[in-house]
């Protein structure tokens, strides 16, 4: 979808739709992951699952799909926006990837709010994400993006 393609990643409730939305109001061509590109998968095996409640799924990004938008290069840039347990398997088709923070009072106060998506309304994402830390310092290797403690490094090149 573009010469230049970017992640806009982060744990739920950390802004991820609400950038996507305001990047496609300015004009950018986005990708919004978690309504194109995810789907519900058994954790072992990676096949799609339908019953949501099962605390044996993962929600995962079609790797296919993503390769095939990201090929595109009919726009010169594209903001691909969500989370994905597999995002490792595609991490190299970006430029670079923005891992959104958020301070551990205001993820409790929208966790505590009526869900917007499906992710965030599954009871084990959600109960899980309670005892995420967070650090509002830049690791060297974030490129000066602030990481959850929880999350890994971005290496893209």
């Amino acid at each position: 979808m573009g010469v230049k393609n970017y992640l806009i990643d982060g744990v739920s409730c950390s802004g991820k739709t609400t950038v996507c939305n305001e990047l496609e109001r300015r004009g950018f061509q986005v990708v919004h992951g978690d309504e194109e590109l995810a789907y519900w998968s058994d954790l072992t095996t990676g096949e799609p699952v339908t019953d949501t409640a099962d605390e044996c799924r993962t929600w995962l990004w079609d790797v296919q799909k993503v390769r095939e938008l990201a090929a595109d290069k009919s726009q010169a840039i594209t903001f691909f926006c969500g989370g994905s347990r597999n995002s490792h398997q595609f991490r190299g088709l970006f430029e670079t990837a923005f891992v959104l923070e958020i301070d551990e009072q205001t993820l409790n106060r929208r966790l505590a709010a009526p869900p917007k998506t499906l992710l965030a309304s599954t009871p084990p994402r959600r109960s899980g994400l309670s005892s995420t830390k967070f650090s509002s310092t830049p690791s060297k290797e974030s490129r000066g993006i602030g990481l959850p403690h929880s999350a890994q490094p971005y290496n893209l090149r």
